[in-house]
């Protein structure tokens, strides 16, 4: 099978293609990003493009399926951007993968498409997919729901499977997720088990993570079976919340109010001291928490790694100053790297990263 991935050097991108590479039988990988990947990446072949404004059909000539990975978060400031990237790269994405005659596509949605739901239960796919209203990451994605929508119902040959993963960590992606949600300024060392003595415990948080190496198991599975069709949570147990996290890093909590860390948040952007918007407060607190019935008994999908232990690796990996090999997951060199995103503008694109 020849599969296109967009986004193949990225954090799902590159356990996916892992998986794949694996995989008894042979698979032609056709990655596509925007920066080359080191020699040795399991790909067949890689384009550079940008799904925003680059001709794809090259990339995705002859593909039999598409996975659309690409993705951007920063620069958070500059939304004209991250619309054209997220809303209208996928949809030409879309529509250049039915050009190639591409029989399934497979997209990165997110449970991030949710609206507000509850934390005492897990919900299915039937769930609303309005987003939540003051982040544009869930925004970008529930528009991304409509656009699939849309288009099954113009290519009703065509099968398309669109996954809903909970976070995604892994050791190897721990720098890039440093530089998007924590930023130059938080002193790595301290998110060490026992270094970090207390964190904030904010009434409602609850949320749910998975490892990067099973959502790319989740992708594999939606891609090779036969009658793979529509939604597909993926999250991984336990749910979590600051109390469990705070006894696995061996630390205690200290209770905060909603408003107090919200404030909090949206001062530290304001002054460019955090590159995340504090929106994404907002999305932990108010999406709902997913369950991965109807992944487990379709396509016999199992988290391979607890959602605790998802999360331990990306914090260790940040104490240690972990990356991967792909340029979007490299590490940064000392302090330098820093300084570069300091001086690039705190949550814009740092020269040299990104996806």
């Amino acid at each position: 099978m020849r599969i296109a991935i967009t986004g193949a050097t990225g954090n799902v991108g590159t356990a996916l293609v892992a998986a794949l590479a694996a995989e008894p039988g042979s698979h032609e990988l056709v990655g596509i990003a925007r920066r080359p990947p080191p020699s040795g990446f399991p790909l067949a072949r890689f384009v550079a493009a940008d799904v925003a404004h680059d001709d794809l059909a090259d990339a995705f000539a002859g593909a039999d399926a598409v996975v659309h990975l690409a993705w951007e978060i920063q620069p958070s400031r500059d939304r004209a951007r991250l619309w054209r990237t997220n809303v209208l790269g996928s949809k030409r994405v879309l529509e250049a993968a039915t050009a190639a005659g591409a029989t399934r596509i497979v997209a990165a949605s997110s449970l991030a498409a949710y609206g507000p739901g509850p934390k005492d239960r897990l919900v299915d796919e039937s769930w609303p997919r309005s987003g939540i209203a003051t982040s544009t990451y869930s925004l970008h994605k529930a528009t991304l729901e409509r656009q699939l929508d849309l288009h099954e119902q113009r290519n009703p040959e065509q099968r398309v499977i669109r996954l809903r993963p909970a976070l995604i960590f892994q050791r190897a992606s721990a720098s890039e997720q440093r530089r998007l949600f924590a930023g130059p300024f938080v002193p790595s060392p301290l998110l060490r088990p026992g270094r970090l003595p207390l964190l904030p415990d904010i009434a409602g948080l609850r949320f749910q993570a998975v490892h990067s190496a099973d959502v790319a198991q989740a992708y594999r599975l939606a891609l090779l079976a036969s009658d793979a069709r529509g939604a597909y949570n993926v999250a991984a147990e336990p749910v979590l919340d600051m109390s469990s996290i705070a006894r696995a890093r061996r630390a205690r909590t200290i209770p905060v109010p909603r408003t107090l860390a919200r404030s909090a948040f949206a001062a530290a952007y304001g002054l460019r001291l955090h590159p995340a918007e504090p929106s994404w407060l907002d999305l932990a607190l108010e999406t709902p928490l997913i369950s991965p019935a109807r992944i487990a008994g379709e396509l016999g999908w199992a988290a391979r790694h607890s959602a605790l232990a998802a999360i331990a690796e990306v914090l260790d990996g940040m104490a240690d100053g972990a990356g991967g090999a792909t340029p979007p997951l490299e590490a940064p060199r000392g302090m330098g790297g820093r300084l570069d995103e300091i001086r690039g503008g705190v949550g814009r694109s740092t020269p040299g990263f990104g996806d």
